[in-house]
């Protein structure tokens, strides 16, 4: 989710800037999430690890705030990862000033209560794409919601993302092109 200027302005304030190159872990699966990030350019994935195999959750782009929000906030173990896979500029704002600023503005507060629901809606969108749907109307439908990843993200987080391998991604990717020409 985009924020708003009044969250934007709290990372503006109170962050370090933080230049990352592809593949950066940010938090490992595992670790308490003491940091939340501001995406100013590039791309972060969270992700996680199933029996060594990589499964993609969601990224974010510029303009989109992410912490592993269980663990943020309730000081427990991650069940995902957070990297870059792309060069990427973040804005890093350490938990207790977090804490601090959001003591300080009940509009904050309520911004940020409008972002938790807003990822929490957008993961239960996830899970039940990930069962009803196949794996082409998965892609058709990310086509459509959010093209512009497909010209920042390497096609594996794709492929991680939408639960196919990338042989398969490429086959989806000719099936549909093909339907549309026609």
């Amino acid at each position: 989710m985009r924020i708003s200027p009044l969250v934007k302005d709290l990372f503006i304030r109170n962050s370090q800037v933080s230049a990352l190159p592809p593949k950066t872990t940010l938090l490992h699966q595992g670790e308490i999430s003491r940091h939340a990030y501001f995406v100013e350019s590039g791309c972060l994935r969270m992700w996680y690890n199933n029996d060594e195999k990589d499964v993609t959750i969601k990224f974010f782009i510029p303009d989109y705030v992410v912490a592993s929000l269980e663990s943020f906030y309730q000081e427990e173990p991650s069940l995902f990862g957070i990297e870059s896979i792309v060069p990427t500029v973040v804005r890093v704002v350490n938990k207790e000033t977090f804490t601090q600023e959001i003591g300080k503005s009940s509009s904050l507060k309520d911004e940020l209560l409008t972002i938790a629901v807003s990822c929490m809606a957008d993961y239960q969108n996830l899970f039940l794409n990930q069962i009803l749907n196949n794996p082409e109307d998965r892609y058709r439908l990310m086509v459509e919601q959010s093209p512009q990843l497909f010209d920042i993200v390497p096609q594996h987080y794709i492929a991680s993302y939408l639960g196919v391998t990338p042989v398969s991604l490429s086959r989806i990717r000719k099936r549909v092109e093909s339907i549309e020409k026609e």
